[in-house]
């Protein structure tokens, strides 16, 4: 088991150029992240034809998040985000799934230096859910 602090790190690692992204994977199924919910739902977006949950590594991260969406220039409104923590492996294995379109986690998006995004591919996601995996008709 694994808090956010070892997702955050095999991400800067990734983002340097070292880091196995095997490794980088099996941290986001081991670490616990923060999910904001909305309306009774995980918050998400869509983006290149993919609808991506937003995940967190840590409330801070979250924080930044929720400032930045509220008022789109970083300042607090006092506004109060939910949001569910769970383990990276059951957004992949069961939420993404679920989600009857093609779906991704992407990973402390406010922060530009430390953002990563774990798309709808084999080795990620189920392979009956991934992008990349030949259809009935070839195409993949």
């Amino acid at each position: 088991m694994s808090d956010g602090t070892a997702l955050a790190e095999r991400i800067a690692e990734r983002r340097d150029g070292s880091g196995d992204p095997r490794e980088l994977v099996g941290e986001l199924r081991r670490a616990l992240v923060l999910v904001p919910v909305e309306a009774g739902g995980l918050w998400t977006a869509e983006l290149g034809g993919v609808r991506w949950i937003c995940a967190f590594t840590d409330e801070a991260a979250l924080a930044r998040f929720a400032r930045a969406r509220d008022t789109g220039d970083g300042r607090e409104t006092g506004r109060s985000w939910e949001f569910a923590e769970m383990r990276g492996a059951r957004l992949l294995d069961e939420i993404v799934p679920a989600m009857g379109v093609p779906a991704g986690v992407a990973v402390d998006i406010a922060d530009p230096e430390g953002a990563m995004v774990f798309p709808p591919v084999r080795g990620i996601v189920p392979d009956a859910v991934a992008v990349d995996v030949p259809g009935e008709d070839g195409d993949a």
